[in-house]
């Protein structure tokens, strides 16, 4: 999806490249390494790093949907991120519940 991201806002017309086409690639920026440091984490963080991803993911998700209405992606290229988005954000959410679960076994013993 970063990649996507960064090809993207390559195209856009410089009044959007350098104030929302930076904040999308830095949101998602800041996305990847919350998904690295909670893959990375003990238990007791996890949850946190991927709290914070989920709020990347949902920032993400609002900058792709003004960048639609602002006609400065189209249909398409907004089908094909929003497909990402929903992917990685139902994958973060199965993580979390996974893992809050982990948290309340090892708390249990």
């Amino acid at each position: 999806m970063l990649i996507t991201i960064y090809e993207r806002t390559k195209v856009f017309t410089r009044e959007y490249k350098y104030t929302l086409g930076e904040k999308l690639k830095n949101e998602t920026l800041e996305l990847l390494l919350n998904i690295y440091k909670a893959n990375k984490s003990k238990n007791k963080t996890r949850q946190t790093h991927i709290d914070a991803a989920r709020q990347n993911v949902e920032v993400v998700r609002l900058l792709m949907r003004v960048c639609k209405d602002l006609k400065i992606i189209g249909v398409k290229g907004f089908v094909v991120l929003n497909t990402q988005v929903e992917e990685l954000s139902k994958q973060l959410s199965s993580w979390q519940k996974y893992t809050a679960g982990a948290h309340a076994k090892e708390s249990n013993k």
